[in-house]
């Protein structure tokens, strides 16, 4: 992790690289978590985080379904595109923009709620799609997702 200058520096000056995790259970619904900090303060959200710098997509994924899920054991997953989010905030409300390119992937959960952690969410719900698309407070980069490729800012299928 870099120093808190150093990394607002680096959101000011380049795009972060993240994973984005889509979570189906066994009955086809998707968990989402209400984020605690910035950029997507207090909407639902689908679990992920950064990719760290000399840290491998594969590292990656498996530290942040273990920080983000509480997944121990691998999981299989399905790569689901490249997206870019854009936001008019960042982590520190500081009147810089924070640009992300987003590797999404799908897994299938059925642990239960109670042990998901809480540092990056204060709360999680199983949505259907249909509802997870016309709750107001899901983020529009959740949505995405979900969306045909016309609505959706991907790059990459």
């Amino acid at each position: 992790m870099l120093p808190l200058d150093i990394f607002e520096t680096v959101i000011k000056s380049t795009a972060l690289i993240s994973i984005d995790i889509i979570v189906r259970n066994n009955k086809n619904q998707i968990l989402l978590g209400k984020r605690t900090n910035r950029p997507a303060k207090n909407f639902w959200f689908v679990p992920g985080g950064r990719i760290l710098k000399n840290e491998t997509f594969e590292v990656a994924f498996k530290r942040l379904i273990q920080s983000e899920l509480g997944l121990t054991e691998t999981v299989e997953s399905k790569f689901k595109g490249v997206y870019q989010h854009f936001y008019d905030d960042n982590f520190a409300s500081n009147n810089s923009t924070t640009h992300y390119v987003v590797l999404a992937y799908e897994i299938n959960f059925n642990g239960k709620l109670s042990s998901l952690p809480k540092e990056q969410h204060s709360d999680y719900k199983l949505f259907a799609q249909d509802e997870l698309l016309s709750n107001e407070q899901v983020h529009k980069h959740t949505k995405w997702y979900f969306q045909s490729d016309k609505q959706a800012d991907r790059l990459f299928k």
